[in-house]
Order: C-alpha cells, then sequence, then structure tokens
C-alpha cells in the first residue's frame, strides 16, 4: 500500500508561482513511478506530469511544458510539482497518483488508469 497526501495548493494570481508537495507513506517509494494529474471542474482528468522512478526521465502535458517542473527526493518520499507561469486555466484541483513497478526498465506513464494510488488532492486557483 502507498499512501498519497498533498499539500502547497491555494490561491495565486497570473503570473505567479506555486510548489505543490506529495509526501508517500511505505517503503516502496523508490519503486513507483510518478504523476500528477488535475481536474477542473466539469472537466476529466488530465494528465500534466509523470516521473520515472530514478527520477532521471520526466514527460509533460504540452499545455504546462516550459512552465511546470516535476521532481522528486527518494530519500524523503516526496515528489514536488513547480508550477510558474500560472495561468487561470491552470484552475484545478491537482492529484498526485502512483504505480509500482518491481522489474527494471525506465518506466512512465500519462494515463490515469495506469495508477494504482492516488491523493486526496489539493486545490489550485489562479485569478485572472
Amino acid at each position: 500500500q502507498v499512501q498519497l497526501v498533498e499539500s502547497g495548493g491555494g490561491l495565486v494570481q497570473a503570473g505567479g508561482s506555486l510548489r505543490l508537495s506529495c509526501a508517500a507513506s511505505g517503503r516502496t517509494f523508490s519503486s513507483c513511478v510518478m504523476g500528477w494529474f488535475r481536474q477542473a471542474p466539469g472537466k476529466e482528468r488530465e494528465f500534466v506530469a509523470t516521473i520515472s522512478r530514478s527520477g532521471a526521465t520526466t514527460l509533460y502535458a504540452d499545455s504546462v511544458k516550459g512552465r511546470f517542473t516535476i521532481s522528486r527526493d527518494n530519500a524523503k518520499n516526496m515528489v514536488y510539482l513547480q508550477m510558474n507561469s500560472l495561468k487561470p486555466e491552470d484552475t484545478a484541483v491537482y492529484f498526485c497518483a502512483a504505480r509500482r513497478i518491481y522489474y527494471s526498465g525506465n518506466y512512465y506513464y500519462t494515463a490515469a488508469n495506469e495508477y494504482e494510488y492516488w491523493g486526496q488532492g489539493t486545490q489550485v486557483t489562479v485569478s485572472s
């Protein structure tokens, strides 16, 4: 089992920055591919970013590329999402997700149904 708790959301003006954090429980964090997703009211959950187990590989949605940065600290069981140049359309509930991988290889996932564990979400609101 992996439990995920997000924090760091809030209200920010357009052009501002926020850093989201996701704390993971358990001793299997370094075996987990991690991802960030978001869901705006009335919309489906969408992929934001993913990071491989070692942190060597990252992938971003086109809508956030160049503005958001995903990172992880395996020693602290943490994954982060640094969000810069925020826009009103970034307003959503942001979720952290994890999938355990126990075989070798460089893996990352962009589909929500590929993840096993989810946090409760943290609200990000960007005002214009």
